[in-house]
Order: C-alpha cells, then structure tokens, then sequence
C-alpha cells in the first residue's frame, strides 16, 4: 500500500449524474467518517505519523478541516464573481501553527459538520451552468470548473480517512 496516496491520487473524470451522488454521499458523509474514524483514539496515538515523514493524526484532522474551509472559500467565490483568481496556501506551514497543537480535534471535526453542510448544499443545488463556471488558480496556472472543485473534495476527505484508517490498522488500534 501506498501510504502517502492509500486510495491513490485524484483523478478528474467528466461529469455524469451517478458519479454526482456519489461524490454528494461524500461531502455529506465526511464529518461522521472522520469522527468515526479517530473515535477512541487516546493522545498519544493521535501524535503517531501516519507515515514517515507524514503529519500525525491531529494535524490531519486539523488540515482537513482548513482545507475544506478553502474549498468553501473557493466555491463561493466561483459563484459570485467571473474566474477569480483563488489564494493558494502553504499547508505544511498551516500544519505548524499554534492551533493545531493546543486544540482539541473536535474543534476541527465541529467545524467540519458546518462546512459539509454548506458545501452539500451548495453542489447540491449547482444548475447546470454553474457546474462550468471556473476558478483559476495562481499555481498551476490552470482554470479548474466546479464539478473538478467537488471531486477533489470528495476525494481529499476519503484520502485522509484512509491515512488514519491504515494507521490504525497497521498499528492494531
């Protein structure tokens, strides 16, 4: 198993309609995979790296919700103004801020609920149009649409389920 990319990398695939419900049952669903997923797990497990050279289990439970926080940034911004040009950010230097070492991960999984909300309702009441209004993203110096914004998401929440789910399978927890 590849650790750093357990369910793979992100790959877009065109739109369809089944796909959308999936990807809808994975923006719902995230917050409640996630608490199921370090449920139980006492402190010291959550400061286990995932892999090495990886963040621990508290720091990704924080970056998901930062993360998905931006993706809502993103969508709003998409659907309010003309290609808007998004702000990047370092995670890695996000990961080392006070917060993610003195909060307790149920600030960040709280914090998920509320954004998944919106984010599910948001997609799920995108028209047809909206799906291809796009963003673009300084980076890459690539436009991206709507429907690629909600499968990265969908995909970004099952990757880090899986970084803690192998853990603590590997680990016996």
């Amino acid at each position: 198993m590849n650790l750093q990319y357990p369910i793979g990398k992100y790959l877009p695939v065109p739109f369809s309609e089944e796909l959308k419900k999936e990807r809808l049952s994975n923006i719902k669903a995230l917050p409640v995979l996630l608490e199921y997923a370090v449920s139980n797990m006492d402190a010291s497990q959550l400061e286990i790296p995932y892999r090495e050279g990886g963040w621990n289990t508290r720091q990704v439970v924080h970056h998901v919700s930062d993360s998905h926080m931006n993706a809502l940034c993103r969508l709003k911004l998409t659907l309010t103004e003309d290609i808007p040009t998004i702000k990047p950010y370092d995670e890695a230097k996000w990961a080392e801020t006070p917060e993610y070492k003195n909060l307790p991960i149920n600030i960040s999984l709280t914090l998920l609920h509320t954004i998944h909300a919106k984010l599910y309702d948001l997609f799920f009441n995108l028209s047809e149009e909206q799906w291809k209004r796009t963003y673009f993203h300084p980076e890459t110096k690539k436009e991206f649409d709507l429907w690629y914004l909600m499968g990265m998401y969908s995909w970004h929440g099952k990757h880090h389920i899986a970084h803690i789910t192998s853990l603590r399978e590997r680990m016996g927890w």
